[in-house]
């Protein structure tokens, strides 16, 4: 097993110790004392003189064991992988006879699935430890062939997809939301802004999306209520009449809620239970604070759940009760900015929607000439937890709502693709089932000239 030895012959030959950076090569790479030495004595050397390789005989005659092999003609790629591939080969061997052992004496048998996280991490170290990287990025003029393939997958659908709004105003503004993506949702506490998401998540249900939702605030039960109250006002299931007018809606959330239907309403339910698959063509898939199994909510397990569902759109409500990822700045607040970070390479990585909702800070509010609590989107400033959401979300949409009012507010404060300063009034009525863009025009202010 010579390629360590080939390797840097040939950085030495070709005086590329640039080489070594290029493919990864480090020096637990190689697999003998004399090639770590060589490899420590050539960067070294590069350093002090310009980035220049030292001669064969330099390195022959500073470190013991160190045979030159002139001429090697195979490619850097080539032997680069060979190493790589015995590193691995030793890195595994070692962690199956000693680190494994030794773990789980003194965790394994007290928390076995604590201990096969940690085995995971450490063969997924092992295998991005070991990744020869042979190209950086993607080349305009080189690549074009690669930017067509991809044009011609997201063309039919394949590679990425654009899940319609719920509200007309951000379709327009944005075109829809783009697969690989993180957007924010924030409020002030108690100002629907799980309510107005689930109903994004729902939409993009209807047009055939898996849904994951993490809902680590709500129960499993108050999560369906919501989600069968919602679909059930899509289809006018009921009419309910307010201030004199007549308007299609789903099931009373509270009779739901209290298992309080009456006859005709239970009997209703059952048969909309019974053909909920005809009414949604995609999924939805609920884990709720009171799941037994959901134990861990950190990223790790969020990814599997997403590939195990092949879910399309994820929602996580709220951010702030996701397990933070280690704090590596030392900085306050560094743990959610971490976790914050890593979420959108999750989305990105696993091609999904993710939502993700949040708090906006209390402030206080005015009030009209009747009292009435005024309608306010929160600034962006005044996202709450962590400030790095705001930089990684593709979108940031602030919401206000006032149920008693039955109205709310919806605006972007940050669109990467435009859209920003765009808001948009809602009829929000939740408890039946309606939450929509208020209609425009002179037909619909005359439609809802008395319902306020």
């Amino acid at each position: 097993m010579h390629y360590g030895l080939m390797l840097l012959s040939k950085v030495i030959d070709n005086n590329d110790v640039a080489a070594l950076a290029r493919f990864g090569i480090t020096e637990s790479d190689f697999a003998t004392e004399a090639e770590r030495q060589a490899y420590r004595f050539i960067v070294d050397y590069a350093e002090a003189n310009r980035g220049q390789a030292p001669s064969y005989a330099t390195v022959a005659a500073e470190v013991d064991g160190f045979t030159y092999i002139p001429e090697v003609a195979d490619s850097y790629e080539y032997l680069a992988r060979q190493i790589k591939s015995y590193a691995a080969k030793l890195a595994f061997v070692n962690l199956a006879q000693n680190d494994l052992p030794k773990k789980f004496e003194t965790d394994g048998q007290k928390d076995i699935k604590s201990y096969i996280e940690w085995l995971i991490s450490e063969l997924e170290s092992i295998k991005i430890r070991t990744d020869v990287r042979n190209k950086i990025g993607t080349d305009v003029k080189a690549d074009a062939d690669k930017f067509l393939a991809e044009y011609e997958r997201r063309k039919a659908g394949e590679s990425f997809r654009v899940w319609k709004s719920r509200f007309p105003f951000i379709n327009k503004a944005i075109g829809g939301y783009v697969s690989g993506n993180l957007y924010v949702v924030y409020g002030r506490s108690g100002r629907g802004k799980s309510a107005i998401t689930l109903e994004e998540c729902i939409e993009m249900a209807m047009q055939g999306a898996t849904v994951l939702i993490w809902s680590m605030e709500m129960g499993w039960y108050e999560v369906m209520v919501r989600i069968y109250t919602s679909v059930s006002g899509r289809i006018g299931v009921s009419v309910a009449e307010l201030d004199g007018i007549d308007m299609e809606a789903g099931f009373d959330s509270r009779d739901l809620r209290h298992g309080k239907l009456s006859p005709d309403f239970e009997k209703k339910f059952r048969e909309f239970l019974a053909s909920i698959n005809a009414i949604i063509p995609g999924r939805l898939i609920v884990r709720a604070v009171d799941d037994e199994d959901f134990v861990r909510r950190n990223l790790r397990q969020l990814e599997a759940d997403v590939i195990e569902t092949k879910a399309d759109v994820v929602l996580i409500d709220p951010f702030y009760y996701l397990d933070y990822e280690k704090n590596t700045s030392r900085t306050a607040g560094g743990d959610a900015a971490e976790t914050s970070i890593k979420l959108r390479r999750l989305a990105g990585r696993t091609k999904a929607v993710v939502f993700a909702i949040t708090q906006a800070d209390e402030v206080d509010g005015k009030t009209d000439d009747d009292g009435e609590r005024e309608l306010r989107l929160p600034e962006r400033s005044e996202v709450k937890k962590t400030k790095q959401l705001l930089e990684d979300a593709a979108l940031l949409i602030a919401v206000d709502t006032n149920s008693e009012q039955r109205r709310g507010l919806i605006g972007i404060n940050k669109g990467r693709d435009g859209g920003e300063g765009e808001q948009a009034e809602i009829l929000y009525l939740p408890q039946i089932g309606v939450i929509r863009e208020m209609e425009t025009g002179e037909a619909a202010a005359a439609q809802f000239v008395n319902l306020f």
